[in-house]
Parts: structure tokens; sequence; C-alpha cells
């Protein structure tokens, strides 16, 4: 579970949903003399047809075309024919009035309600409808349609959290912000979308100019190519043919195989990485920090993609939460070998460049991989197929089952000494893992071996091993570990933060790779701001907007006055644009509480409890908000309104430790003893493998006086935290008072 700190920049989550809504006004093409190089716009996607009609026609029917259409008797699969559909006590039923598509269902209120479809969102293997509510809000309705064959078990009616009871005081209703097309799904369903959200309102102004995923969702803005396209003479005078951006990573490439080992090898290194970074803008968990994405720029200018943190992947780095497939092909020997989305996949049908298993024949001797002595199973059947054992599934939203792209080796040793999945008992599911490890052993003579090789270094740090700091080091040292993996490690040093790791975090401030840079910027926000700055401060004009933007918000509290000129200057552009991001994502709880933990480091106090009240309204049952306004409240000297506004929380959030953490340490402020324990043993026992209340509850017991419960608590912590220094630490002074 996250630690919420009170002055920690707080990404804006991206959730699990895709979608999009109202046409912007008629894009006007500039006539081929008058087109200027220097501002290309979007023209929509029917512009490209008459010179790209192979393109169009791959494109007509994927997935992208159908991304988000609007409603028709065309273009929706489920049964509105008066299907009823029950779920937590609801009865919602599907029907049709005067040629529109209704539902009636639990409404804001839970009150059952006549809902107007708007949009059909999606269409294989399951299709969303988008219901609009006030304030220009997009709502994805929970209730699917199940779109594969009946024999596959669809052509049904389905719920997206069927073990739960969602209704409409649940964040996961689909009445509320976790639901809302226009921050949640609209960027990656549409075309230039546009969220509009006004701040001052709360109101969206969502536009588009294609409905779907079209050609500039990919290409870029097409007004400089139309121009060359329809200029006669002079072409030359418009550079790269006006394109946005050039996919040739894969132009004049050859792979070829080496008879010796099977694989191949690629003619020419890939020397970047702009055809993967497109893909990931929408086929990654990441953050939007800016609308203005540049077709070819990295992607961190404009997203901030999520590392192999724990909850969203098993320690090994395999997909766990809904993710996509970008950090998972960063880990890959693939992604490293230089293969490259579109060597695998047609990036206009969507679908693999040969059927199966065929399409890595493209790169593997199948005369050596197709044999049983390679893949020790029965020709033609499920164990032979190397998608099966190299690209194992999981199954998001009940119905989509999408295979992991970090193309492992399958390891059921690491399944027996750390808890990871393996593609072997996931088949064989009647069969233990030490049955599968076994197994390989037998055909191996040892432990399969593969090109992940991180996940000991950092399930040992999870679990706050004693020598678990020493390997996490060797990692992030390790030139040819993955990017993600050094970025993800460099996050979890942030649990150590000795001589040792913080002299390794500052090298990786000035890592090639992006992403590792953040990652060190983030193992290194529990360091005193003075020490942070002297380490961290020439990010402030880093060339990635991403880097830019943390530092600025870690930076905020730093004094003009210890600031030269050229670092002023800095400050002020990447303060900036850090204001920029919050604006952008001014619709969540994040962005306002990232804006008032801003204010708050610049003492600007009125700034900041606006921003935090904004929050709450945004969404009343947001911990981070709470904690961080009574932090704000209780620096202001109000500690009883900063008692209420915990309190007020837990009345929503009866199970959020960091509350109770929160009251506790302001109970301790007020010497009310009693009070304090039973809020900090409380946040300990809702989260016990949280060391910081583990911790504090502990010293508050011995404080209180009682040693012997403080040794007992602090033995428990132990044994579920054995390597925490600040536990270890504590060990040894409650026994010299002992």
């Amino acid at each position: 579970m996250p630690r919420w700190g009170w002055a920690v920049l707080a990404l804006v989550a991206l959730g699990l949903l895709l979608a999009s809504w109202k046409l912007s006004e008629t894009v006007t093409v500039e006539s081929p003399a008058t087109a200027s190089v220097q501002h290309a716009r979007f023209v929509g996607g029917k512009a490209c047809i008459s010179c790209h009609a192979a393109a169009s026609r791959d494109w007509k029917g994927s997935h992208h075309d159908l991304a988000m259409q609007a409603v028709s008797d065309q273009t929706v699969l489920g049964d509105f024919n008066q299907a009823r559909f029950n779920y937590a006590g609801v009865t919602s039923t599907f029907f049709k009035r005067d040629g529109s598509f209704f539902v009636n269902t639990d409404g804001p209120d839970g009150k059952l309600a006549d809902f107007q479809i708007r949009y059909a969102f999606g269409v294989s293997p399951l299709q969303q409808y988008l219901i609009e509510l006030p304030g220009g809000k997009l709502q994805a309705l929970s209730i699917a349609w199940d779109s594969r064959a009946r024999e596959a078990g669809g052509q049904r009616w389905f719920h997206l959290y069927p073990g739960e009871k969602v209704d409409h005081k649940d964040v996961l209703h689909w009445t509320r912000r976790t639901q809302n097309w226009n921050h949640m799904c609209a960027e990656c369903h549409s075309t230039d979308l546009r969220k509009n959200y006004d701040a001052s309102t709360q109101r969206f102004h969502t536009t588009w100019t294609d409905i779907n995923v079209s050609c500039e969702a990919c290409h870029g803005p097409g007004s400089n190519h139309l121009a060359w396209a329809k200029r006669g003479d002079g072409r030359d005078a418009i550079p790269n043919k006006g394109l946005a951006v050039q996919f040739d990573e894969r132009r004049n490439v050859h792979w070829t195989i080496d008879p010796a080992s099977g694989n191949a090898k690629r003619s020419a290194g890939r020397t970047t990485q702009k055809e993967i970074e497109t893909c990931a803008r929408c086929h990654s968990r990441r953050s939007q920090l800016s609308e203005d994405f540049v077709h070819g720029r990295p992607l961190m200018d404009t997203h901030a993609p999520a590392a192999l943190q724990s909850g969203l992947y098993h320690v090994d780095g395999q997909i766990r939460d809904e993710v996509y497939e970008y950090a998972s092909f960063k880990q890959s020997k693939m992604f490293h070998q230089g293969v490259t989305c579109s060597d695998c996949h047609n990036p206009h049908t969507l679908k693999l460049r040969a059927k199966g298993s065929e399409v890595c024949m493209q790169c593997h001797a199948a005369v050596k991989y197709t044999a049983p002595a390679h893949h020790r199973h029965k020709t033609g059947s499920a164990g032979s197929d190397c998608l099966a054992c190299h690209m194992p599934t999981q199954t998001y939203m009940g119905v989509d089952v999408r295979r992991d792209h970090s193309f492992r080796v399958p390891r059921p040793d690491q399944s027996v000494s750390l808890g990871t999945p393996n593609a072997c008992t996931a088949c064989h599911a009647e069969k233990s893992a030490a049955w599968a490890a076994a197994a390989v052993r037998g055909w191996l003579g040892r432990d399969a071996h593969g090109f992940q090789t991180f996940a000991p270094a950092l399930a040992a740090a999870r679990k706050r091993a004693p020598n678990a700091e020493a390997g996490l080091l060797a990692l992030l040292d390790d030139p040819l570990q993955p990017a993600v993996v050094r970025a993800t490690v460099a996050e979890e040093l942030g649990a150590w933060l000795s001589p040792q790791s913080v002299q390794a975090l500052a090298r990786a401030l000035n890592d090639p790779d992006p992403q590792v840079r953040s990652g060190a910027l983030a193992g290194l926000i529990e360091l005193p701001l003075e020490q942070r700055w002297q380490l961290a401060a020439p990010l402030l004009h880093d060339d990635v907007r991403a880097l830019r933007i943390e530092a600025a918000g870690q930076f905020a509290g730093v004094p003009l006055e210890q600031m030269t000129p050229e670092q002023r200057a800095d400050m002020e552009r990447a303060s900036a644009e850090f204001l920029a991001a919050q604006k952008q994502n001014a619709d969540t709880p994040e962005g306002q509480v990232n804006l008032g933990n801003f204010h708050v480091a610049r003492g600007e106090f009125s700034a900041s409890e606006a921003a935090y009240l904004t929050a709450i309204k945004l969404d009343a049952d947001w911990i981070p908000t709470y904690v961080n306004l009574a932090d704000l409240q209780r620096q202001m000297q109000r500690d009883p309104e900063a008692e209420q506004t915990l309190r007020a929380g837990l009345m929503r959030q009866p199970s959020a430790a960091a509350l109770h953490f929160s009251l506790g340490l302001l109970q301790v402020r007020a010497k009310r003893t009693g009070a304090a324990l039973a809020s900090l043993k409380q946040a300990a026992r809702l989260e016990p493998d949280n060391a910081q209340y583990s911790y504090v509850y502990v010293v508050a017991l011995h404080s209180a006086g009682q040693t012997r419960e403080a040794q007992t608590v602090l033995g428990q912590a132990l044994k579920r935290i054995p390597g925490d220094r600040g536990l270890l630490e504590l060990k040894g002074q409650v026994a010299a008072a002992h």
C-alpha cells in the first residue's frame, strides 16, 4: 500500500478503461501556396484516403477504426430488446425508444432512471456504452456487452466487477470519476482529443477531429504533408514531405537468422524509439501531463509511464494489474535486440504479421524452436505453442485476454521461491510449482535461465531483507539491465538512503534514460530538501518535460535567495510547466492535491487550502486529500479543524490506515496519549507491512511506558519486515532502555 507523503508529487494514475466525445469545428486546410511548415494542424483522416488507399483499407474495421462510434443499429452490438440484467440488487433494462438506445439503471443518487446511450465504445471482445451526465461528462457504463461468439460464452450482458457489490456510493460506480471518459479514456480512443475542462465551472467541453483512432493519431497532424502532396513544383521547400514523424526504424533493415543459435540479428541497431513510444502513448500505464504530444518527441515530454511498481507487476515483472504492453516490452530481450512493435504487428490492421507462433519464426529458426527437444511437448499441442510459454495471458475486464509482452522464459523455480506465476502451472493447473520446477530441472539439468534476472533482488527489497540494498545497488549500476528495471530499483532505494545508495542515485540522475532519472529523483524524496537540491537542481532544465515538472514539484520550497539567477530562471520555467500539468488534470483530486502541495511548499496557504477543498468536491473518497489538508491546518495552528478533517475522511473511508496514522500524530501533539495509541494501533493493524506505521506505534507505546507491548509489536513487525533499518535501530534503543 502507498504511503501518502505530505509533500510528494502525486502523478495522476490513468484508469483501466478507454474512449472519446463532441466533434470539434471543421478543420480548414491551408492552400499549398500558403501552407506553413512551422505549425502543422490536424486535418482529419478522410484527407488521407485518396493517396493512402491500401493503408486505409487495412485500417477499416480494425480496433482503432472501431475504438469509438456514434450509436446506431449498425454500431451497437448489445441486446437492447428489453434485455434485463441483475447486479447487486439492481435490475437494469436495455431498450430502444424513438430510434435511440437507453438503459434504465441506478444513477448518481442510486435511483432507477432512464439514461440515453450516446456512444458505443470498443468492439471486441466487449463493447461498453457511454452516457452523458451534466457538466459535459461522459461516463462508461459498468455493464458491458460480451461480444464474443455465443459458443465462447459471449452474447450476454455482464458487469465489469462481478465479485463486488458496486452501488452508487462506491468509487467504481459508473457515475463516479473512475469511469469518466473525458479523463480516463478519451485520449486513447479518439484523434486530437482536447479535454477542455473548465475548473471554474467544473464542466467539460471535450473535442476531437476524428471520433476514432485515425491516421493522425499515430502519424501526427497532417496539414503540412497534405500541402506537400498538393504542391506541384517546389515540394522540396517543405522538409520531410511535411510529415510530423517518419517511422523509419525498420527502413532498409533486415533480420538474418544465425544457424548456430537459431536466432536472428538485426542488420543495423535501432537508434530511436519513435515508433515504440508513439504506441506507448496509449499502450502503457501512464499519467498524462500535457495534451501537446509531439510525434517523434520522447514520450516523457507529455506522459509519465509507470515503472514496475508493486501492485502493477509481479516482483519478476510479469503483468498483474491492467498495465498494457509498454513496460513489459521494455523488459524484454526482444526490445534490447532492436525489435519494434510493427515487426510483429501490422500497424494498420493491428493483426499479427503471421498466424500464432509463425510470427516468432520470422526471427527464430523453426527447425530448432518447433522441435520437441526445445518445447518438450507433443508437436501441435498447446504446450508446443511459443505464445503459451513465452507470452502467458491475464484476463482483464472479465473477458479481455491479453498477453504479457516481456517474452520471458518460464521460471517455475521462482514461483517456488518468490511466489510469482509461471506459464507451466497456468496450463497444468492441477500441478504444483515445485512439480514444474522439477520437470524443467530434469530437462535441463538446472533451473531455467532468462533475460530478466532482477526478481530475487527486488523481492528481497520489498521484504526489507537485511542484504537487500546491495542487490538493488548492483542492479542500478548495471547498464545491461533494462532501463525500466533500473528506474524501479531507483525508486525502491528510497527505503534505505545510506551514503552508498545516495551516491548511486546521484549518478542515476544523469542516466541517459529519462525514466531512470525520474526513478532516481523519486528515490531521493526522503532526503532533506537542501541536500536534494544540491544533487538534483539540474533536472529543472532537463531535456524532458516530465523531469522538469517532477523537479519543480519537489523544489517548490527552496528559497529563491538560495538560487543563482540561472536556477531561478530554470525554476520559473519548470514551475510554469508544473502548473500547466495540474491545470491539465484539474478535474482530478490528484491534480488539485499536487497544486495544493506546491502552494504549501511556497507558504501560499490560502491557495493550497482552496485546492484541497476543490479536491474533496471532486472526489470525497480520495484519502490523500484529507491527509494533506489536515497537515496544512496543523501548520496554520488549526488543530481542531485538522482533527475534523481527518474524522470526515474516516467517515467515508474507515479502513484508511493513512487517516488513522495522521489522526494519531495529531493526538500525540495534543498529549491525548490513550486516543493516540488507539489510532496508531489501528494504522499499524490495517497496514502491517508499513514500517513507518509500526515504528511510530512502537515509539508511542515505549514513550507511554508500555515497554512490554512495544517489544511485542516491534518483534511482530520485524518478522514481517526483517531488514528495515529504522525498526532494527529501534530494537536496540528499546532493549537498552528496558
